[in-house]
This record gives structure tokens, sequence and C-alpha cells, in this order.
């Protein structure tokens, strides 16, 4: 079985799921999970994670993401973006310092009201299925955080920015609230994700390439391991006297941890004495607790 995480180029039609059960099939192994889904119409930076390395699935959700998107004013659509129908369209009176002052508005964190074409659940229900249903329920805004805004390309009424966001951000709903503040509409055109984290696009690999190197005996050399995917959390070796413990999971006293001095609530790559990687670990009144086991309990 694979165990690490694979930087995948996700293309134009395919969903987030499609890719797992590709891969699935590729490398013939089922434990594989997605980081954070894509809409079929998007493109880009997928990190899948295989074998042990799903404990991360969570981690890598919460990383920073960049997006290149495309986006049109003077039109709304019932999905945000151009795949959806037409609602209505409006005349593009804005100029460009407008746009990019009506931009900036959102930068910071910000109240965004998740689109009704999306997989969150309300209910118990995918508000994407009520909505294929011509269903339209309230839905509550949620707190998201925009880092940057920039555009690289304006020819009104069209505009390609680069974003810079949290996790649980709508670019198709940045996109059509810029075109609401304007008063003019807006919708989002394309969608490119060049970066999850450490992940970048220009390190990804397509299912075609993956395949490929599956059948020459080289995914191995494609797969990013779980201790460099944890390499911004600080490296800490255990004394002797606390491997045994380790090797179980339990939780061990600061004092035995060499050169220890971390805060409160702080996560750290956690070593035995001899070198083995066991986990990721949390500080918490003075003991390290297991958060992520990656060394076997009772292994030796």
């Amino acid at each position: 079985m694979f165990n690490g995480i694979l930087n995948v180029r996700k293309e134009k039609g395919f969903t987030s799921h499609d890719v797992v059960a590709k891969l699935r099939g590729i490398l013939r192994q089922k434990k594989i999970g997605h980081t954070g889904t894509l809409d079929p119409a998007a493109e880009g930076v997928l990190p899948v994670c295989l074998g042990s390395a799903t404990k991360l699935v969570e981690f890598l959700t919460d990383r920073s993401k960049t997006y290149r998107a495309s986006l049109l004013l003077g039109v709304e659509t019932d999905s945000q973006d151009m795949t959806g129908t037409v609602l209505t369209t409006r005349e593009v009176l804005c100029d460009e310092e407008a746009l990019r002052a009506a931009a900036q508005c959102f930068v910071g964190g910000y109240d965004q009201i998740p689109p009704m074409y999306s997989a969150k659940k309300q209910g118990g229900k995918k508000l994407v299925d009520l909505a294929r249903q011509g269903i339209t329920v309230e839905r509550q805004a949620r707190r998201v955080d925009i880092t940057d805004i920039r555009f690289e390309e304006i020819a009104l009424p069209r505009a390609v920015m680069t974003v810079e966001c949290g996790k649980g951000t709508y670019i198709r709903t940045l996109c059509h609230d810029i075109g609401e503040k304007l008063g003019c509409g807006g919708a989002m055109e394309t969608l490119l994700r060049t970066r999850v984290g450490s992940f970048r696009l220009e390190d990804a690999y397509t299912l075609s390439e993956l395949e490929a190197a599956m059948q020459a005996g080289e995914i191995e050399d494609k797969l990013v391991s779980i201790e460099d995917c944890l390499a911004l959390y600080p490296a800490r070796k255990a004394l002797p006297e606390a491997d045994a413990g380790l090797k179980n999971g339990n939780a061990v006293p600061e004092s035995a941890i060499a050169a220890a001095s971390d805060s409160e609530g702080a996560l750290v790559r956690l070593y035995l004495s001899e070198g083995a990687f066991v986990g990721l670990f949390q500080k918490r009144g003075g003991r390290y607790w297991a958060e992520k086991m990656f060394l076997e309990r009772g292994a030796d």
C-alpha cells in the first residue's frame, strides 16, 4: 500500500470524487482521500492522501489556498458561475478603479453566504440537491478570510484576479458579491487553483501522468512523504525512557522530550530517541499528547 500525498492536477470535467475513484483504479488501492472539493468546471491543485496519510486530510483542508479566477461583470446566474442559468443581465458602468476598490472591501474577514449550488449540507441535505429541485433555502453566512486579491488583467466587463484565502471560501460567491457591490452583478467564468498550502500547480501531475508513472514503476517518486507534508511543525526527539510509551500512543511528560521549549497548545513532530517518526503531538498541561499517529502502536 502506498503512503503519502499526491499533488494531483484536477482537469475540467472531473469531480474531486472522480479523481479519487480513478486513482483507486490506477494504484489498485482503496485507502485514498482528497483534501477539499473542486467544482467539475474548475481545475488545478488537488492534494490526494494515500494510505496512512489519509489521517492528514483535515490538516490539509485547513491550509491556505490561492486561486486564479475570471470574473464576468454584468451577469447574474443561479450557480454564481457561467455553468448556471442566467437570471439577470445589467449594464456595466464601473471603471477599473471602482472594480479594484470594490474587491478590496472583501479583503480580510467577511461573512459569506454559501451558494445553493454547493455540497454544503443543511438539514441533512446537500444544498445542490435542493437547488436541482428548484428549492432555495435561507443559508447562514459564515466567516471566511481573504488574504489578498490582485487583478492580473482587466478588460471590462471581464477581469482576471488572483485570490489568496483561507478554508471554506467560495470564489464564485466572491465574484457574485463583487458584482453586487458594484451594482451590476457578476459571475465566475473560470477557476484555476494554483496552490494548497505548500502544494503548487507547477509540481502537480495529471491523472494520465500518474497512470504512466504507475506503469513505469515510478509512482513513489511522485509521492510527498507524510513527514515532508508536516514540515511546518517543529521536530522534537524523545529521550530513551519515553520510547516505549510513545510506541503505544501514550502521552509523555515534557521532561522526556529533548530540548522541549514549546508553548501550550503547540503541535510538533515527535520522533523516538533512535530517530523513527512517531506522529504529530500537541503540548497540553506539561505533556505531549498524540494527535495523529504514524508509527504502529506497539511497534519495535
